[in-house]
């Protein structure tokens, strides 16, 4: 309910910003009901009528007080309102809006007004009023993008993700995530193979002694593979003598599911199920219908595969983290456990960060492990970061080995090495364009 009144009110008053004709006194005052509603629910802390001359305000101002007498909050005609990038500039020039609110919001309100004054960034400050008005990140990044150069890594287009682990026996790690977990290789350059989980999600394993990681760093992540087989997955697993680190203990009313494997070098593997749950409302609907789940009849095999991947990553500073990956790089957060929180990346692709005093792993300096994200337009990407510095640079745009990929590497807050990658026109990446539908 929540976010459905958010999106009319984004819609209502970023459309009628622009509104030049005088729109019918009913069509008003069935917007500024809806404004109360949501206030009064605690939807929004601000709601903003449409920019108005001084008389129409006049006309509409005796019913827009019994609105606001019948919610129980208040109004205030605002004749200047606060400029930031989120709105063009000018937009409410001799007009005045109406802002419905409850007193300590029209105090935050204020306060802001005079922050503004003394100088702080334009960014910092339109993502202060974004708060206020009740937007959600990945919107007030829509407005950014919208009346400014800013951009996030959404804005140049993500295929997918794909997760770099280091071994010291490549080979044996191949034969456990190809023979053992069924996953398809889709190539294999010598030092690395990547193997698929999804259409969308990977995984590289990489010779330690010539990759960017070396295998005895802390292998501070974990790979979820998502599945509603987890006691056919938790069995087979055990005949074929693979480490169980957390046993299977399903329970009733539990968020998700699931149980932890550990991989033939120490990576962990968690096998889990998302549950119909208060906490999974917003991922459930983008889980991909997952049809070979029905009743114990039913045969199982490993060639079912799985239907999601998230990558863990662990935190000492969550906040920070949240921020850097919701305004940064751009993703919108579709499960809170307060602890941990997941963002959708790709179709099937997640990445969640994790308090590393309450995780699986705790927070390390060293991270055995690059995280990496398939870019459309990597061009476009390397370009904004130099410009704008979203984040440090760990190594500036290269070709890989025979030219078979173009990346540049970044960093977290976390210390996490982030890669952008593009793979190009070559035949040990004819599996790979297959797979993300481009023609050789």
């Amino acid at each position: 309910m929540k976010s459905k009144l958010i999106i009319v009110s984004i819609f209502v008053f970023f459309i009628s910003c622009g509104q030049k004709e005088e729109w019918p006194k009913d069509f008003h005052i069935g917007q500024m009901k809806a404004f109360a509603e949501m206030v009064a629910a605690d939807v929004k802390p601000l709601a903003l009528s449409e920019p108005m001359f001084k008389e129409d305000v006049d006309k509409l101002w005796g019913e827009v007080q019994q609105i606001v007498a019948d919610h129980g909050i208040k109004v205030y005609r605002e004749t200047d309102l606060l400029q930031t990038q989120l709105f063009p500039v000018g937009i409410a020039q001799s007009k005045e809006i109406l802002i419905f609110h409850k007193d300590e919001a029209l105090k935050a309100y204020r306060d802001l007004k005079k922050t503004v004054k003394s100088g702080q960034s334009g960014e910092e400050k339109a993502r202060r009023f974004g708060r206020l008005l009740g937007y959600p990140p990945h919107y007030i990044n829509q407005l950014l993008a919208k009346n400014t150069d800013f951009r996030t890594l959404i804005d140049f287009g993500v295929q997918g993700t794909n997760l770099f682990l280091y071994y010291k026996d490549l080979d044996r790690a191949k034969k456990f995530y190809h023979e053992t977990l069924g996953l398809e290789i889709i190539s294999d350059y010598g030092f690395a193979a990547t193997v698929k989980i999804t259409p969308d999600a990977w995984l590289t394993l990489v010779d330690a002694a010539v990759g960017r990681h070396k295998s005895d760093e802390p292998k501070t992540v974990a790979i979820a593979l998502l599945t509603n087989r987890l006691p056919e997955w938790y069995a087979y697993l055990q005949e074929n003598k693979v480490p169980i680190k957390y046993e299977y203990k399903p329970k009733e009313n539990n968020a998700h599911d699931g149980f932890v494997a550990i991989d033939p070098e120490g990576y962990l593997l968690e096998f889990e199920q998302f549950k119909q749950h208060p906490e999974n409302e917003k991922l459930m609907p983008q889980l991909p219908q997952y049809d070979a789940v029905t009743g114990a009849t039913s045969r199982w095999t490993k060639n079912e595969g799985f239907y999601g991947a998230v990558t863990w990553l662990y935190y000492e500073d969550m906040l920070e983290a949240q921020s850097f990956y919701e305004e940064k790089i751009g993703l919108k957060q579709i499960v809170d456990q307060g602890w941990a929180k997941v963002y959708q990346v790709s179709k099937t692709g997640y990445i969640g960060i994790v308090d590393g005093r309450r995780g699986m792993h705790s927070f390390s300096e060293l991270k055995g492990t690059s995280v990496s994200f398939l870019v459309d337009d990597l061009e476009g990407w390397y370009s904004y970061v130099q410009g704008h510095q979203p984040f440090p640079m760990v190594q500036e745009m290269y070709t890989g080995r025979e030219e078979r990929y173009k990346a540049f590497v970044g960093q977290d807050p976390g210390k996490y090495f982030l890669e952008f990658d593009l793979f190009m026109k070559h035949q040990d990446n004819k599996r790979i364009h297959e797979i993300l539908n481009k023609p050789d």
